[in-house]
């Protein structure tokens, strides 16, 4: 599966922002913390999602499609706890299935997790965390087993801020028996929504948005589901508009999105001389005259997201001067540049964290390959930039975060199409 995309069109009228990727995720596998059936709603449907699906039901899960974007999943009859390998690997977020896995049913068995080739950390944080409630770690060919008769609170430090082990060890420890603590926790806003969510559900967590979590297990006892899990907007796909309609917008309006949870973007892209107009849930776009060079260095949130670093960088080839793009997340992650050169970009490699670009820079299209879900997404704003046509490959991987993102681009008046 390939897009063909001819640039150079101007973007105009209205971008609905759908549920967050990393929000419903973690809602599907909450599942498993509850007696009865849960009911997720604004669920987007993406492959990762679809892939959570399988793995949920592999488990004997029941998850229904109930329409205008609600899931009902029921856990009741869970069955096993070990992660199917061939669906697993397909999915970074799998491992936080083993959290309330462990919880539950006392065992958990997953491969190493797969997704994209972007984001794959060591899994000490969660291992580690795990060891410390009580369960016995055990390395096998091709992946691990973690297994505790009973799981005891625990006070976790996090050497680095992550946002799936905070969530997954905050699952972890709702059913255990004690206190947990998560120190340097993650403060991302889907943490918050889940916390809430598990507490409406009979969970104790406090601190969940601040760095110190606390969280009093029920000892076992699952939680009863008493309303639904309204996913919250997609922060990185609101972003992603705004990227684009800065890019080519005579006037992209951005709906359905929390401007709050935007602010690091919003500042960088009024530094650039954007014009932004932010109302309660909704932000205005347009391509000023003269877009100017900024710099930003990626930082855990309320910092600038790393997700939307390559988007960004898109976005300075055609901004007058010189700007420096300070990845501090990820490694890995300037493996677009080759391609966004090849396009026209003037990009310095200064090392793996760091690139200076020079514009503005005419882009011109060329055939390329999607390395990742962030990086595929920069690559469709590159081509929609670029003089020409541009083909772009192995767009699985676009589609694992972004909803039929050649549809909704359409609308706004880009010429993209979607071929076999």
């Amino acid at each position: 599966m390939k897009f063909v995309i001819r640039g150079g069109k101007k973007l105009s009228g209205t971008a609905p922002v759908l549920g967050a990727k990393n929000s419903v995720l973690k809602a599907m596998v909450s599942s498993l913390l509850f007696s009865g059936p849960i009911t997720v709603t604004n669920a987007p449907f993406i492959e990762d999602v679809f892939r959570m699906s399988e793995l949920l039901a592999n488990l004997k899960v029941n998850i229904k499609n109930k329409g205008k974007r609600t899931l009902e999943i029921d856990s009741s009859k869970l069955w096993g706890a070990n992660l199917k390998k061939e669906l697993a690997e397909k999915l970074r977020a799998s491992i936080v299935l083993a959290g309330p896995l462990l919880a539950r049913v006392g065992k958990a068995s997953f491969p190493h997790p797969g997704g994209c080739v972007i984001g794959k950390r060591p899994i000490d944080v969660f291992l580690d965390g795990w060891r410390a409630m009580g369960a016995r770690v055990d390395e096998k060919k091709g992946g691990f087993s973690v297994a505790a008769k009973r799981l005891r609170g625990a006070d976790v430090i996090f050497r680095v801020a992550s946002v799936t082990g905070t969530e997954t060890l905050m699952m972890t420890a709702v059913l255990a028996y004690g206190k947990t603590i998560l120190r340097n926790a993650a403060c991302e806003p889907e943490i918050p929504a889940l916390a809430d969510f598990l507490n409406a559900g009979g969970a104790k967590i406090k601190g969940a948005g601040t760095p110190t979590i606390e969280i009093v297990g029920t000892g076992g006892r699952l939680l009863k589901s008493s309303r639904p899990f309204r996913v919250i907007p997609d922060r990185i796909e609101a972003g992603s508009f705004l990227i684009l309609g800065a890019s080519l917008g005579k006037n992209v309006k951005v709906v359905n999105c929390n401007p709050n949870h935007l602010s690091a973007l919003i500042t960088s892209l009024k530094d650039a001389g954007v014009n932004l107009e932010v109302g309660p849930d909704w932000i205005s776009v347009k391509r000023p005259k003269i877009l100017k060079a900024v710099d930003i260095k990626t930082h855990e949130y309320p910092g600038f997201p790393t997700d939307l670093q390559a988007p960004f960088a898109v976005l300075m080839t055609q901004a007058s001067g010189e700007s420096m793009i300070f990845e501090t997340i990820f490694e890995g992650r300037m493996g677009y540049v080759d391609d966004l050169k090849r396009m026209g970009a003037k990009i310095v490699l200064c090392d793996p964290h760091r690139i200076l670009i020079n514009g503005p820079a005419p882009l011109r299209g060329r055939e390329i390959e999607s390395p990742d879900l962030r990086a595929g997404l920069a690559f469709v704003i590159a081509a929609l930039l670029a003089k020409g046509e541009s083909v772009i490959n192995n767009v699985y991987q676009i589609d694992r975060g972004y909803e039929k993102i050649d549809e909704r681009l359409r609308k706004l008046g880009a010429d993209i199409e979607r071929v076999d």
